[in-house]
């Protein structure tokens, strides 16, 4: 039995939600998101819930019963406070500024990285060596994440490179004489 799947969704009064068959759609004051869930589950609205149950217990319908409540959970999430990630840029002469619709990053090549920021998420540069990505999508914003930090990932002798906010690297101990 999944302990996540047992719990209702509690809908914000700001939010409004309607499901059609296997299809659920919020509205908030960030925007407005769907998401189809599994054949393998009933999604119900009463109120100011939502419910998932399993259509039977099988181990397909169990294995999509808590991923559904929680993918319907983040759609709610998002379209109320939203998602972010924070970058940081470690190293020497390591900046990032924002140009027009693109992100610019100064990252120790012998060329500038220019990063094209799409519609769907806000991206904030607070300092230079501070980046903040925001959006009512939690994979579209970790997966911008991901890109941006895959431009120079940090290593471990010396920590350069872009991390994300809280993320710890091992430094490695250097070469001895």
């Amino acid at each position: 039995m999944s302990r996540i799947g047992k719990k209702p969704i509690n809908i914000p009064e700001n939010v409004t939600a309607s499901v059609v068959g296997g299809k659920i759609e919020v509205k908030g004051p960030n925007g407005n998101r769907e998401f189809h869930a599994s054949k393998e589950v009933l999604v119900e609205l009463s109120e100011n819930q939502i419910f998932v149950k399993p259509i039977n217990l099988s181990k397909k319908a169990r294995q999509h019963w808590g991923m559904n409540r929680t993918q319907i959970a983040n759609l709610i999430e998002g379209v109320t406070n939203g998602f972010s990630k924070h970058l940081e840029l470690n190293g020497v002469g390591y900046r990032a500024a924002l140009q027009g619709k693109a992100l610019k990053l100064s990252l120790g090549y012998s060329h500038e990285i220019e990063f094209d920021i799409p519609d769907t998420v806000k991206i904030s540069v607070p300092k230079p060596t501070e980046i903040t990505i925001n959006g009512i999508d939690q994979q579209v914003v970790g997966q911008i994440a991901a890109n941006i930090r895959s431009k120079r990932k940090p290593e471990p002798y010396k920590g350069k490179g872009i991390r994300y906010k809280d993320e710890y690297v091992f430094a490695k101990e250097g070469k001895k004489k």
